[in-house]
């Protein structure tokens, strides 16, 4: 048996997610270097947007989904894409409290865009991306929102949680 066949779903997530952020954060670092935080910001945005319909084409295909009409079948895809998408090292915890709401909340402290922000020294400037990067993702679904509270600044380093809700508009 070769050894990645030894290795579950979630270590492979795990792994290639780490590598995904290790190089969202030294393209990020590379970007403040060469353009400064405002800049950076800018086309991390920019980036996140233009990949979430990529993204999202890809993860419908992989898991056999045409279109989502109604709560129930959001919800599913979401708990797969995030069950892919966001492993236990992100800290963070997306749920469905209720009907057409999604929670997103991050351990205390452990967000690990937070993390990697404060060694730089502009976590005080820094636009958070990774809701930016679900709302991208449930622009790209077609699907009507709000938020709250709204995407800005890191809401972790402002107020020391991150925690907050989208509510969807879906049958």
């Amino acid at each position: 048996m070769k050894p990645t066949e030894r290795l579950n779903l979630k270590e492979v997530s795990d792994l290639l997610n780490r590598c995904w952020m290790t190089h969202d954060g030294m393209w990020f670092y590379h970007c403040l270097k060469e353009f400064g935080i405002a800049r950076a910001n800018q086309l991390n945005k920019a980036a996140i947007k233009s990949l979430a319909p990529i993204e999202i084409g890809r993860i419908k295909k992989v898991l056999g989904i045409e279109k989502i009409e109604t709560f129930e079948k959001f919800k599913s895809f979401c708990q797969d894409a995030f069950d892919l998408f966001i492993p236990d090292f992100m800290g963070a915890r997306m749920t469905f409290p209720e009907k057409n709401v999604l929670h997103w909340e991050f351990i205390p402290q452990k967000c690990f865009a937070f993390m990697g922000m404060q060694p730089l020294g502009v976590i005080d400037d820094y636009d958070c991306g990774v809701i930016y990067r679900v709302a991208c993702w449930i622009d790209s679904l077609g699907i009507e929102y709000t938020i709250d509270p709204s995407i800005g600044k890191c809401m972790m380093h402002i107020n020391g949680f991150c925690t907050g809700n989208f509510r969807l508009n879906l049958k």
